[in-house]
């Protein structure tokens, strides 16, 4: 994994809805005389610029870590959780588990005998959904799982989870790698980052959530929380949307 530091073009359909959501987020800040409003129209102000130039403010506004093989979006987290790794790897190893600590999952159905091929459904920005089938790359019990979407999912991604005993008996230490293609390529994960959905916050949550469940028991919940957030930006983003797709 690498962090790119070189400015990269953007393409003239990421420009061009770029510009859109700029002039969007200025128009809201207009009907604001506060703090917020101030914010909206600089991110908006932001977001023309990095449009028009189509480089350099728009890839240091987006800021994400890119693989080196394809410029995939990467995530690399680890954690120990206090079970032995064969207890982890029976959890993780149904699939169906996921979103019982991964958020931004709203489920997973196996499909196989033995689990090796999945269907997943995923929350998007701005209250929209994504589906993929996915299968299982690579199975060592205890000890490693790998999977990737199947050609023409929603959003081309793959993944792998390693289980390493941690130092001093301390249970196991989880590694996990994510890759994942968003729609609009760097500009999808950029917007989503104004949504407050950045992945790599996401994924440190989720695992939080996954050592809760595992060493105490504890499944959270959604009763009584908001069924996702709404913030002006998701609300333009997803009537910008809707527009394009029955226009």
């Amino acid at each position: 994994m690498t962090r790119d530091n070189h400015p990269q073009n953007a393409s003239a359909t990421e420009r061009i809805v770029f510009g859109g959501l700029g002039a969007g987020l200025i128009f809201l800040s207009l009907r604001r005389a506060d703090k917020l409003g101030l914010l909206l129209g600089t991110s908006g102000a932001l977001m023309l610029s990095s449009a028009a130039m189509g480089k350099g403010p728009y890839n240091s506004a987006v800021n994400l870590r890119r693989s080196k093989q394809d410029g995939g979006i990467q995530v690399q987290k680890a954690i120990t959780i206090g079970v032995r790794p064969e207890q982890l790897y029976t959890f993780w190893r149904n699939f169906e588990n996921l979103p019982k600590f991964m958020t931004h999952l709203q489920s997973v159905t196996v499909q196989t005998p033995g689990g090796t091929r999945s269907h997943w459904i995923a929350n998007a920005p701005a209250g929209l959904k994504v589906e993929w089938d996915a299968d299982i790359t690579e199975d060592v019990p205890n000890e490693r799982i790998a999977w990737r979407a199947l050609e023409g999912a929603q959003v081309p991604n793959e993944g792998h989870v390693e289980f390493h005993e941690a130092p001093g008996g301390r249970g196991t230490e989880l590694r996990v790698n994510l890759t994942y293609h968003p729609p609009g390529g760097t500009l999808g994960a950029g917007v989503a980052r104004m949504f407050g959905e950045e992945p790599n916050q996401q994924i440190t949550d989720d695992l939080r959530r996954l050592k809760r469940i595992i060493e105490i028991g504890q499944e959270p919940t959604t009763e009584g929380q908001s069924a996702g957030r709404k913030s002006p930006i998701g609300k333009a983003a997803a009537a910008m949307y809707d527009n394009r797709r029955t226009s």
